[in-house]
């Protein structure tokens, strides 16, 4: 038997065991600051969105409805849909939180987080944990593909069962309506790579009441705690 070359790493960037305490650092600092901010609710949306768009002012709205239902608000921490949650929360005076993240672009904390509430992150998976542990609902405005990630994680995890089932809203039926059809009549029906009760774990709306309802209704009989 002829003895096959293994491949070998040709360039090791950093040790390990330092990265491992980087992350690990990440995570008690998270979990330290958002055990004391109480329930919320996670709005995802575009860093793109302009103050002027219609979805921005619809982020500003549905922050400040989940405020006077007594929720904190969290975001990313940067501009366009980030912005607008933030800046809604502030708004109607109810806790500001910003999950920030170092980019080469795009991305620069807003005015409108709390100052002792705005988190700093080097590790994007560290970062989701927080969104996804500390969240009590998931709004999701129109966004481009770290959107859609977040969206289809907290899915899949609600799927799974590795979280307990929280609301998950879409706002804004022009933009999600063509993918919740083609889910719907690809993935579902033809394809069956998902049952029908998985579309169920989505609401869409472009109403800012129906989103409080919705959260409203979900929680009567269930009690607020982080979701694992």
């Amino acid at each position: 038997m002829t003895n096959k070359p293994v491949k070998s790493w040709t360039e090791v960037q950093a040790k390990s065991s330092w990265t491992m305490f980087k992350v690990m650092s990440e995570f008690v600092e998270g979990f330290d600051r958002m055990e004391e901010i109480g329930p919320c609710i996670s709005i995802y949306g575009s860093a793109r969105t302009k103050v002027e768009d219609k979805y921005y002012k619809m982020g500003v709205k549905v922050a400040e409805r989940l405020v006077e239902e007594g929720y904190g608000i969290i975001t990313g921490g940067g501009p366009g849909i980030m912005e607008a949650g933030n800046r809604g929360a502030q708004n109607a005076g109810g806790k500001s939180v910003g999950l920030n993240i170092d980019l080469p672009f795009e991305q620069f904390s807003n005015q409108y987080i709390d100052h002792d509430k705005n988190i700093m992150f080097n590790y994007f998976f560290a970062r989701k944990v927080m969104f996804v542990k500390y969240a009590q609902a998931f709004v999701l405005l129109p966004g481009g593909f770290g959107t859609m990630d977040e969206l289809f994680e907290t899915l899949t995890l609600v799927q799974t069962k590795k979280i307990d089932r929280v609301p998950i809203i879409l706002m804004g039926k022009e933009f999600w309506g063509g993918m919740l059809d083609w889910i719907k009549s690809t993935m579902s029906e033809k394809y069956k790579t998902i049952s029908t009760q998985d579309l169920e774990l989505i609401h869409l709306t472009d109403d800012v009441d129906e989103v409080a309802n919705i959260i409203i209704d979900f929680y009567a009989n269930s009690s607020l705690r982080p979701n694992f």
